[in-house]
């Protein structure tokens, strides 16, 4: 796919690519979004109006992974382990699609607090 967005947090940046998703396709018409940071563990959350079935669920993911969390149509960015997160894991409250990915270090997201606004939009480029 090749679509590449651009995260921000106040002073925290970071770049990403979407996959080929019918999840991915369905944020990035929607974009640009703002939210509002909740944080769980190391994973930040935020709704975004989109109401989407769970594509290829995941209960496992990576550093860096943005999932789409069907139960609370939320846009999920995940930097590390999460409260139900056992050993080296990185696991969501429950299944998530996969949509996208951040490139570089994730961990930057550890600056972010609660109630920070979020914005995405699509890379200048696209």
């Amino acid at each position: 796919m090749g679509k590449k967005i651009h995260i921000r947090a106040r002073a925290i940046e970071a770049e990403a690519e979407l996959n080929d998703t019918r999840t991915a396709q369905a944020i990035w018409e929607i974009l640009p979004i703002e939210g509002r940071a909740n944080l769980w563990g190391d994973e930040i959350y935020f709704s975004i109006p989109l109401s989407l079935e769970l594509e290829t669920g995941q209960e496992l993911v990576n550093i860096g992974e943005l999932g789409y969390w069907p139960q609370g149509n939320a846009f999920c960015i995940f930097f590390g382990s999460t409260p139900v997160s056992q050993g080296d894991e990185i696991r969501p409250a429950s299944p998530v699609t996969v949509f996208g990915k951040i490139h570089g270090d994730a961990t930057i997201f550890k600056k972010v607090v609660a109630g920070m606004k979020i914005t995405i939009r699509r890379e200048n480029n696209e």
